[in-house]
C-alpha cells in the first residue's frame, strides 16, 4: 500500500475494493490540519493538499481521502 507522505497520523482506516489491491484511507480535515500546522494558512493548505495530495494519482494503490459529510448531507 502508498502512503501519503507526512499525513500517518491522519490515517483512519484501510479501504478494500473487489479485485483491487487494499489501499489507505485519510481523514481529509486531519490532513488540513497536519499542513496548518506546518505554518500554511488554511486556504494554502487546502489548496497545496488539492493539487499535490489528492491531485496526485500514482497508480492503483493511490490512497483515498474522505471528507465527513454531517447529518444533512453536507460537507
Amino acid at each position: 500500500m502508498l502512503k501519503a507522505d507526512g499525513f500517518d497520523d491522519a490515517i483512519i482506516g484501510i479501504g478494500s475494493r473487489c479485485g483491487k489491491p487494499d489501499i489507505i484511507v485519510y481523514d481529509v480535515n486531519k490532513c488540513i490540519k497536519i499542513l496548518i500546522n506546518q505554518n500554511m494558512t488554511e486556504e494554502e493548505a487546502r489548496d497545496y493538499f488539492d493539487f499535490n495530495v489528492v491531485g496526485a494519482w500514482v497508480g492503483e494503490e493511490t490512497p483515498i481521502f474522505v471528507r465527513e459529510i454531517d447529518d444533512r448531507g453536507l460537507m
